[in-house]
């Protein structure tokens, strides 16, 4: 169990794969066992993971925000825990997420620059600062009107302050890398993953896989996948290997 910054039990050690030399944190959105099939391609690889449960959810606990507006304090004190563990080399943590686990890593990784890398898969936004990559149309007003609603409320309900926008993030990281895995069967993955990457085309890969749906990349291309994300953080990682 590890504790979040405020003091709330909020991460959970799902599992513990593999031999720590290089460290990938995995950070699903709830429950832990999502990211299991990730997890198991990383240790392959030799990579270790540490699954988390988002505050909340699963055998976390503390008060759930299902935009992941604690992300970044709970990120803090999961990579915190990492770093003191035997093994663990110092600028090697990457976070692998999905979606909301996605969304809480690029945010994060800004403010944390012991965050080497970030693998978000199926992320379009945690806020309305994240959803500049709604139309301009009718449509898009309104959708934007009625996210200004429900985001005001969820902050009021919750207490939790709304988090730095994923652009923000994604700007403040750099020059260290980020891969956006989208959906090619979702319409918005592909517009929202872009959209992020014009905050910072020099760091930022965007792989839209053909025909996934949701978080779905690895099990409609799992070859591809693996072969993708495990260049991406060895090159991230490793580059002296």
């Amino acid at each position: 169990m590890l504790l979040g910054l405020d003091g709330s039990p909020v991460w959970r050690v799902a599992r513990v794969l593999g031999v720590i030399p290089v460290t990938a944190l995995a950070a699903p959105d709830p429950p832990a066992p999502r990211c299991s099939g990730q997890a198991a391609v990383l240790a392959r690889h030799g990579y270790g993971a540490l699954l988390v449960d988002s505050r909340g959810h699963g055998l976390s606990g503390g008060h759930a925000m299902d935009f992941g507006w604690w992300g970044g304090r709970d990120i803090a004190a999961a990579v915190s825990f990492l770093a003191r563990q035997p093994g663990i080399h110092a600028g090697k943590i990457a976070l692998l997420g999905e979606p909301m686990g996605g969304e809480q890593a690029l945010a994060a990784a800004g403010s944390d620059p012991r965050i080497r890398a970030v693998v978000a898969e199926g992320a379009t936004g945690q806020q309305l600062a994240d959803h500049g990559w709604l139309p301009y149309g009718i449509d898009g007003v309104l959708q934007r009107g009625m996210e200004w609603v429900q985001y005001t409320a969820a902050g009021l309900l919750s207490g939790a302050s709304q988090p730095g926008s994923i652009r923000d993030g994604i700007r403040a990281a750099a020059p260290r890398p980020v891969l956006i895995i989208a959906g090619g069967a979702v319409a918005d993955e592909p517009v929202a993953a872009r959209w992020f990457q014009a905050a910072s085309p020099a760091t930022v890969q965007v792989w839209v896989v053909p025909h996934a749906g949701h978080t779905q990349g690895l099990a409609t291309a799992p070859r591809a996948w693996e072969a993708r994300v495990i260049s991406f953080l060895n090159a991230a990682v490793r580059p002296s290997g």
